[in-house]
């Protein structure tokens, strides 16, 4: 596999060769949303090889990993989901106050300006 590193092949298609996949699929997409989640699901797909050197299917072929695990995984992906929300929503509020505190100062310049 080491020789496939030094034509400059991707992770990607480095995994390709290795499980003798010799072309892929081409979409195309309407819509630049689903394309951009499509793109970050190859990214993550990539991420997770590079640090695991399985892949899911790999994973669920082989036993590796079995539903119990599976649905534990997905309970604290949702539960890291959650805190990632309410950070989110806890950044918003501080964003919008410290819009109308700006905004409430601008108020308050001008009108002393204007009394002058």
């Amino acid at each position: 596999m080491e020789h496939l590193k030094k034509i400059n092949m991707s992770d990607r298609e480095i995994m390709d060769a290795k499980n003798g996949i010799s072309e892929r699929k081409s979409y195309g997409f309407r819509d630049p949303i689903v394309r951009k989640v499509c793109d970050k699901f190859v990214q993550r797909s990539d991420v997770g090889y590079a640090k695991y050197g399985d892949t899911l299917d790999d994973e669920r072929r082989l036993k590796m990993k079995g539903l119990q695990k599976y649905l534990k995984d997905i309970q604290e992906e949702l539960m890291d989901a959650i805190l990632y929300i309410q950070t989110a929503q806890d950044e918003l509020q501080d964003l919008s106050e410290e819009s109308l505190i700006e905004k409430f100062n601008d108020d308050e310049y001008e009108e002393s300006i204007s009394q002058e």
